[in-house]
């Protein structure tokens, strides 16, 4: 090859870079009230998963703009993707105009955090094109500001949630030994649970919904003091009931999983995606089956590992 043609694939490779952005699921979710600013504080273990969307960016122009494979995202202004590059460019001064794509996988509406994983891959691909104007403590501000969940995608491990969100703290060797890998089977049906319906129904519930913060420090404490406790002793989400009451096919299929499988299924954030943590040995097939049997051809069905 040519010089001219090699430095001139160079400079294609660098314009246009590609970064995955793995779902996420919460393996232990304790809400503990509403915040002054209309928000919620949490206490959370999330963990990403190896599935997940495909994010590109491209040097384009001067201005920004955003296409995704699925018509049910939005392109405009309400995309927290150019919400983090917008965001990005007023904290770095960096103009260059880029244009994003979304491969999707993640679904909306289903507790997966699809939308700030796409957000969080944004800001780490913009850094990357800007020649690394932000360091790691820079950009998780950063991505704390776009969205609540946009911090967590930049640990690429699970990590415990405090706050809204926006405060990350990552788990201890030993922990992350007991999650790491792990073979879960997320689920999701043909419906969805619109986040701020579930948290706006909780405030209305409250605050039955709540568990006090001391108690879920409490929980959460046992299970990381515990050297060796499974990742199913972990598993807890004080969404569940609310969402429970309006969406009675989610619990249904997790006890009639439970009946038939003997594994203890868990809601993901505030829904309607579930999942289940497998042995090494379970056979999904007849899991899959049941689940289809129940929600129909439209549910989701994916076998993946925690990262």
């Amino acid at each position: 090859m040519a010089q001219g043609d090699f430095l001139a694939t160079i400079r294609v490779r660098l314009s246009a870079l590609t970064q995955k952005a793995p779902a996420k699921i919460n393996l232990f979710l304790a809400v503990t009230g509403r915040r002054s600013d209309g928000y919620h504080d949490l206490v959370s273990v999330a963990a990403p998963l190896v599935w997940g969307d495909t994010v590109q960016a491209e040097l384009h122009g001067d201005s920004l703009s955003v296409a995704c494979d699925d018509p049910a995202v939005p392109t405009d202004e309400s995309n927290l993707v150019l919400k983090a590059a917008n965001a990005f460019r007023r904290e770095t001064g960096w103009a260059q105009g880029v244009r994003f794509s979304i491969t999707k996988k993640i679904p909306v509406g289903a507790g997966l955090g699809g939308g700030s994983s796409d957000a969080a891959s944004a800001l780490l691909l913009l850094n990357e094109l800007s020649g690394s104007r932000l360091d790691g403590p820079e950009l998780l501000t950063l991505a704390s500001g776009v969205g609540s969940d946009c911090a967590l995608f930049l640990a690429k491990a699970p990590v415990i949630m405090r706050g809204r969100g926006e405060r990350v703290e990552p788990l201890s060797k030993e922990a992350y030994s007991r999650l790491r890998g792990m073979r879960v089977l997320l689920f999701k049906p043909g419906f969805c649970v619109p986040t701020p319906w579930a948290y706006a129904r909780l405030a209305a519930e409250a605050p039955k919904g709540y568990v006090a913060e001391p108690r879920a420090e409490a929980m959460l404490g046992a299970w990381l003091s515990k050297p060796g406790a499974g990742a199913e002793e972990l598993l807890f989400n004080s969404m569940e009931k609310t969402v429970f009451s309006k969406f009675p096919a989610i619990p249904e299929l997790l006890q009639l999983l439970y009946s038939r499988f003997g594994i203890a299924g868990r809601m993901s954030g505030s829904g309607s995606a579930c999942f289940l943590l497998l042995h090494e040995t379970t056979v999904t097939a007849p899991i899959e089956a049941t689940i289809r049997d129940c929600w129909g051809p439209s549910a989701l069905v994916v076998e993946t590992r925690l990262s």
